[in-house]
């Protein structure tokens, strides 16, 4: 079984605007609304992948409840805290002219220390029966920026691997609770290392710094594919350059989660590095194609496999 944590869930909605303009009044063209927050989305590409997967987190309010009967029509199960406050409602525009996301997001309810603990005790209980657990996305108020990084110390006892997808000051204490995967964009990398990349070396080379500081693995997400330092098969680790031709997309916001997903769904599943990274870059440049996060379709991704090529680098020898 395989575990996402999204402790700030949310109703997203999207709407296609053409043309959008600031201070303008507009007609949207197509729209969508699904329950969202970065670990719902990856629970959704994973139950289309066909693996197996349990929602958890917090959901609060009629939104809260909307979010568990919306996972629940698309057969993802679910078991998550009921809170206090309600869950938050996230709002963005696509245009499809430009290709520009502009989304607001809502802070999100406050989360009480009753509700953690309850929260900690049902991951807890599920853990007792997964093998790989995601946490994703931000937190709530109230919560303290470590959690992340104290349930990865409590499910690494278990046996449980964990992987981490959030930024700032979560990721920080998440990646020195020695996870096994974290998975920044570029921008989460860079506050990440305290500094900026101006090509692949210093992409590469930020890859390997981060691993250094805690986490087992470290993939970084760029528009093409991904940057990553694996472990291997053998005990050692290697360094890969993955990437895909980068397809037309409908709305690219979201293919950090369906790659997350597939490099999930495959190390369930036994593949190796190498694998799981090829088809997690696979699943995330097809989830472009679609409207809404977390969408894939599994056909369409074993096509694009065969596009998706996978190249062992090494770093400079003055800085290995």
């Amino acid at each position: 079984m395989i575990i996402t944590v999204t402790l700030n869930t949310a109703i997203d909605k999207t709407l296609e605007v053409p043309n959008f303009r600031i201070g303008r009044r507009h007609r949207s063209v197509d729209q969508t609304t699904m329950p969202g927050g970065k670990g719902v989305n990856v629970a959704r590409a994973i139950k289309r992948l066909g693996r197996p997967v349990i929602a958890t987190g917090f959901a609060g309010g009629a939104t809260g409840t909307r979010i568990v009967e919306a996972l629940t029509a698309e057969s993802v199960l679910t078991d998550f805290i009921r809170i206090g406050e309600e869950s938050r409602t996230n709002t963005a525009v696509l245009d499809p002219t430009t290709g520009i996301q502009t989304e607001i997001n809502e802070r999100g309810p406050a989360v009480s220390e009753r509700e953690m603990e309850l929260f900690r005790d049902k991951l807890l209980y599920l853990a007792q029966g997964a093998d790989i657990c995601v946490f994703a996305g931000s937190l709530p108020r109230a919560v303290e920026t470590d959690v992340y990084g104290s349930l990865i110390k409590e499910l690494r006892k278990l046996g449980v691997t964990t992987v981490v997808d959030t930024d700032g000051e979560p990721l920080r204490h998440a990646v020195r609770a020695e996870p096994d995967v974290v998975s920044p964009n570029v921008i989460e990398a860079e506050e990440l290392v305290g500094h900026e990349f101006n090509d692949d070396e210093d992409r590469m080379l930020a890859v390997a710094e981060i691993v250094e500081q805690g986490p087992r693995e470290a993939i970084m997400t760029v528009p093409d594919g991904v940057f990553a330092k694996v472990a291997t098969e053998n005990g050692s680790s290697q360094l890969y350059r993955v990437r895909v031709e980068q397809q037309e997309a409908r709305a690219a916001v979201g293919s950090g989660d369906a790659f997350l997903a597939g490099y999930v769904a495959a190390r369930y599943t036994g593949g190796t590095p190498e694998e799981c990274l090829r088809f997690g870059v696979a699943c995330g440049a097809e989830s472009t194609q679609h409207f809404g996060a977390g969408v894939i379709d599994p056909h369409s991704v074993e096509r694009l496999l065969s596009q998706v090529e996978a190249i062992p680098v090494s770093l400079p020898a003055e800085v290995r």
